[in-house]
């Protein structure tokens, strides 16, 4: 079995369990705890980590926070949550959409190759002061496909990952068939795409599009749940149909489910609480019993986040 780096230490990843690929502790910004507590959820960490409890008593056993340093990654947050909670955590590298422009900006001197040393040092000797080493490196483009920066972006995570052997996680839009660009991108870098994973993926029902996206070799991230632009319910058709047509050992469901968010006054917790009263549970509790009234064998249901996310940090 391989190793996989979480914020408290390397684990096996025999030792992963029910594996929930792309979720959020907390987005704001960089320092928001320490320096703006007060634009947050109240007690922001034991609010947090009162909901990873109630994720591990439901059989949550580890979490890949995909929270880059543009959404407000804070490490001794997540490893504080990680030790509180029980529930392994892996935490990211890379960058979101907000790839800087003073690092992207055309008269920039800083290149993909230099940009990519930055994730390649997390990895390779810890965040910061903190020792704690990131487990993935992340991309992402969106509606506007990928711009010039987000480009250098995904060409730095490409040359981080061939120099570590840590894999991709790409943030897609999948309305507009961004994968397209972004696979192409990374397989010039020299990229093996068995070695990415392309994420919200269930934001389109496009079926012979996403089998395209499997057929490259990656792994899929259907982590959009309960979503907006695609009902639940026709997320987990599109979930059965990929079963159905083999790719099961490859899938991996998730929410992008953010547990603390930035004020007004709570609003938007509140709005994503009444969306999604489950949190990370919602799959347990919402998708799985409709795959099963769908004719999903239990056998099978049980490889949900459990063989897809090991395959993909075992490189298989």
């Amino acid at each position: 079995m391989a190793k996989v780096n979480t914020v408290l230490g390397p684990i096996s990843t025999a030792d992963m369990g029910f594996t929930l690929m792309h979720e959020h502790l907390l987005c704001a910004f960089p320092n928001a705890v320490t320096e703006y507590p007060d634009l947050l959820v109240p007690d922001v960490l034991e609010y947090v980590v009162a909901r990873l409890k109630l994720a591990k008593a439901g059989g949550i056993d580890t979490v890949v926070d995909m929270t880059t340093l543009d959404l407000g990654r804070d490490i001794n947050f997540i490893r504080e949550a990680s030790k509180r909670s029980g529930i392994n955590i892996v935490a990211c590298t890379g960058w979101w959409l907000d790839v800087p422009r003073f690092l992207s900006g055309l008269m920039a001197s800083v290149t993909p190759a230099q940009m990519a040393e930055s994730f390649v040092r997390e990895i390779e000797k810890g965040i910061g002061d903190t020792g704690i080493k990131p487990g993935i490196l992340k991309s992402a483009s969106d509606v506007g496909g990928v711009t010039p920066p987000q480009e250098m972006g995904l060409r730095a995570v490409a040359k981080a990952h061939l120099k570590t052997g840590v894999p991709i996680v790409i943030h897609s839009y999948h309305p507009g068939q961004v994968a397209r660009q972004q696979l192409d991108i990374l397989k010039d870098e020299g990229v093996n795409l068995k070695h990415v994973k392309v994420d919200h993926s269930n934001d389109t029902t496009d079926v012979e599009y996403l089998t395209w996206i499997l057929e490259q070799g990656c792994y899929m991230g259907l982590d959009r749940y309960p979503g907006r632009m695609v009902s639940p319910l026709a997320r987990t058709k599109t979930l059965k149909a990929l079963i159905d047509a083999g790719y099961i050992d490859r899938l991996c469901p998730s929410h992008d489910c953010i547990l603390g968010y930035i004020l007004p006054a709570g609003i938007a917790t509140q709005q994503y609480e009444a969306m999604n009263p489950h949190r990370y549970l919602y799959i347990k509790k919402v998708v799985f019993p409709w795959l099963k009234e769908m004719g999903v064998p239990d056998a099978r249901i049980k490889r949900l986040c459990v063989t897809g996310p090991r395959n993909f940090l075992e490189g298989k």
